[in-house]
């Protein structure tokens, strides 16, 4: 049985106070159940706020011990917190370790300071946090470097380490790391060896069409290292800048937020986020958040990012409730396939990427057709126009080329239905 407390930092703090406890039961090194109690002090507090919104709600008494909701054996709020995939590639070449050779507590305590969200795991509610220093702009070389060992599972030599001394901080599949620019944290995401195409350079320019078609984008930056190589630059949004300091904002992925497991994830749709979003928003911001929702939706299906699983849509929490995050994570993936998917379920016709597929789930988003199609057509307007905003970027005709089979003609996936409505 492992044990750890876990901290929170609360809205506008820039340091973590202690929540509550943790106790995990394992087979080996899975995590086979798990259990929380809040700390009484914490639950008077004015300002508490709930460690995981599905799993671990407020107001039960100050005695309550709680298990994860649905089965699942770890808290996701928790699992949110903790490194997966890259992130555990980074411990486990620090520690010299197999792939998942590590008990889920290991994971959890190397994550470093940087971790995503507002939590932290530590062994004790006396224990302090150790913050190793960022890396900046003019280290992303050797970054970059360190990121490659790593990849290619090679130990990363004493003059590269430091630079991730902070912690592996976030995670998802591809090599990136956090460094600090101007006052505010930033995720640099690297080019891989095995990439079919400058991703870096795409999903910056895929952002910048996204925030042209009217859509919540964070900061981003393109850098180019001497060798002709894209880095792109994310500015996190679970982190504030305050006079005192960076805060951390409390966020939650919409796996956590539906109480699911990663591997319900494909039977899951957009309509079940956006129910959340009612049922846990921030009162006024409701249906806002939801057709910034929809909108995503169209925007994927145009640009054909299958990637838009659970864990790449989050909530941030605000003002009493929780917010749908700004837009990450948006690749486009060229194919030939003429009968395309999303991750996630889109309408009526199940997982079908097309535009009247998305118009038949228009009430899930509490719109009717005539303004999701008003939505829809503002999306299709801007994507239409994606290869000036890529040159603008500075990809190159080739570049163009070889992602154009990603983006796709409106009439040619239902566009005709979106006139109709508009007419």
């Amino acid at each position: 049985m492992a044990e750890r407390t876990v901290f929170i930092h609360l809205p506008e703090a820039t340091a973590a106070v202690p929540a509550g406890r943790l106790s995990m039961a394992e087979n080996g090194i899975e995590v086979r159940a798990s259990r929380f109690a809040y700390g009484r002090r914490y639950v008077q507090r004015p300002q508490a706020v709930p460690v995981d919104p599905i799993s671990l709600p407020l107001g039960e008494g100050d005695d309550a011990d709680f298990v994860p909701v649905n089965g699942l054996a770890l808290f996701g709020a928790l699992r949110d917190a903790t490194p997966d995939s890259w992130g555990r590639r980074v411990i486990e070449n620090k520690l010299r370790a197999p792939p998942n050779g590590l008990p889920e507590w290991r994971y959890m305590d190397e994550a470093g300071p940087y971790r995503a969200g507002a939590l932290d795991i530590r062994h004790g509610p006396e224990d302090g946090v150790t913050h190793g220093s960022l890396p900046g702009i003019l280290d992303l070389r050797y970054l970059h470097e360190a990121a490659e060992r790593i990849v290619d599972g090679e130990p990363v030599p004493a003059r590269l380490a430091s630079f991730f001394e902070g912690g592996p901080s976030v995670g998802g599949a591809r090599p990136k790391a956090v460094i600090q620019v101007d006052g505010h944290e930033w995720i640099a995401k690297f080019p891989a060896k095995d990439d079919r195409f400058d991703i870096p350079l795409v999903e910056f320019a895929t952002l910048k069409l996204a925030r042209r078609a009217g859509l919540n984008v964070p900061p981003i930056r393109l850098e180019t290292l001497p060798d002709g190589r894209n880095i792109m630059l994310i500015q996190r949004f679970d982190r504030q800048a305050t006079p005192f300091g960076i805060a951390r904002r409390h966020m939650v992925s919409a796996l956590t937020m539906l109480g699911l497991h990663e591997r319900d994830s494909p039977d899951a749709n957009y309509g079940a986020i956006a129910d959340a979003l009612g049922i846990y928003g921030v009162s006024g911001r409701i249906a806002g958040d939801r057709e910034e929702l929809f909108a995503r939706m169209v925007f994927n299906i145009l640009v054909s990012n299958d990637d838009d699983h659970l864990r790449n849509h989050a909530f941030l929490y605000e003002s009493g409730g929780w917010r749908l995050s700004p837009l990450y994570d948006v690749v486009p993936k060229p194919q030939v396939a003429l009968e395309r998917t999303l991750h996630l379920g889109v309408g009526r016709y199940g997982r079908s990427a097309t535009l009247d597929n998305a118009l038949s789930g228009a009430g899930w988003f509490g719109l009717l057709v005539p303004n999701a199609s008003r939505i829809a057509d503002r999306v299709i307007r801007t994507v239409r126009e994606w290869r000036a905003v890529f040159e603008e970027a500075g990809a190159t005709t080739r570049q163009c080329d070889t992602i154009a089979s990603a983006f796709r003609r409106a009439g040619d996936i239902g566009g005709r239905e979106v006139e109709r409505h508009l007419a």
